[in-house]
């Protein structure tokens, strides 16, 4: 039907993915920082503390001590692409578009900081997508991230009149593809090296230990990872949890602590991965790879290897297409 002269243009219908992932400051200083650090420590999802107790804390002590803390460990890994996981997710997001093909739109969103979860959101719109899949970036469900970012989605969604048709990505701890691409950086990681490690870490962002009382499957979701990969791999793995926060009680063991400890357990050679993130970020790279191989060596180890994360690897970009496609079935047809 041809529409009248008149009528404003509509573009094609199609479908759109909105990959999520955490977010960063964008620039390594200390008023960036600040402000990155405002939004997402605001968020009741992440300090699951009663708003009145925590906001003096918040503004009287942690945005006025933690920013420049956190800005020298931001500019240790800051590249020329910016922050890591800006530039990995960036590309992640680009190799996804072309493996999906012309149908699919792909856009990146990040839950705190910059492109916004909305903004992008009605991007997709604009392209005419009426279908959107939204995609957080993390392969064990916790509330304070997977829940998070939905919530904003899902927040913007509320104040639109027209609304798309929307699907989410659910957790992919234990996705064969997931499962698959681990074991296979890992192994590949391993087999790189120039000496044998006597242990392999998997250390996963820590959580309150509360939230597990609470009901967050996060836990589990780890550790069932964590053994699903060991069997893949055919090797044990020591889980730990790392980024310990505030005075409160967390999942343990921590990561900090395990490595200070090995040495004396005559543990001197480790590999370690952090196969709860998508991409390399602070995280991964300062807190693992830089602080965690001082302790390690100041404690008495002798060799300390971080293997990165899937990132826009081979094997991650063919995770995720797997994963994409599966759940985009019955809005794209088979290519």
């Amino acid at each position: 039907m041809t529409p009248p002269a008149d009528h404003p243009d509509v573009p094609a219908r199609k479908v759109g993915v909105l990959l999520i992932n955490l977010g960063t400051p964008n620039r390594p200083e200390p008023g960036a920082v600040r402000a990155y650090l405002r939004e997402f420590l605001s968020d009741p999802r992440v300090v699951e503390i009663p708003r009145f107790i925590w906001q003096p804390i918040l503004h009287g002590f942690v945005l006025t001590t933690r920013p420049r803390r956190s800005a020298h460990a931001y500019r240790q890994v800051w590249t020329d692409e910016g922050s890591p996981l800006a530039a990995i997710s960036l590309r992640q997001a680009k190799a996804l578009a072309v493996a999906l093909g012309p149908d699919v739109e792909v856009e990146l969103a990040m839950r705190y900081g910059q492109p916004a979860i909305g903004e992008r959101i009605d991007a997709l719109r604009a392209r005419g997508c009426t279908r959107i899949l939204l995609a957080p970036l993390y392969p064990q469900y916790c509330a304070a991230t997977t829940a998070t970012a939905l919530d904003a989605a899902f927040a913007h969604l509320a104040r639109l009149r027209w609304q798309p048709a929307v699907r989410s990505l659910p957790p992919y701890y234990d996705d064969p593809a997931y499962v698959d691409a681990l074991a296979e950086n890992v192994s590949s990681g391993l087999s790189e090296l120039d000496f044998e490690p006597q242990a392999v870490v998997a250390s996963f962002h820590g959580m309150p230990e509360r939230t597990l009382r609470l009901g967050d499957p996060y836990h589990c979701h780890c550790r069932k990872a964590a053994r699903l990969v060991s069997d893949a791999l055919g090797r044990e793995l020591l889980v730990t949890f790392q980024s310990r926060f505030g005075r409160a009680k967390w999942l343990e063991p921590a990561t900090d602590t395990t490595l200070a400890q090995l040495p004396s357990q005559g543990v001197t050679k480790v590999a370690l991965f952090a196969p709860g993130f998508a991409a390399d970020c602070l995280e991964t790279l300062e807190e693992l790879a830089i602080r965690g191989r001082a302790v390690f060596l100041a404690a008495g180890g002798s060799d300390f290897a971080y293997l990165p994360c899937l990132n826009d690897s081979a094997a991650g970009m063919a995770m995720l297409g797997a994963l994409v496609r599966r759940e985009l079935e019955g809005w794209v047809g088979e290519r």
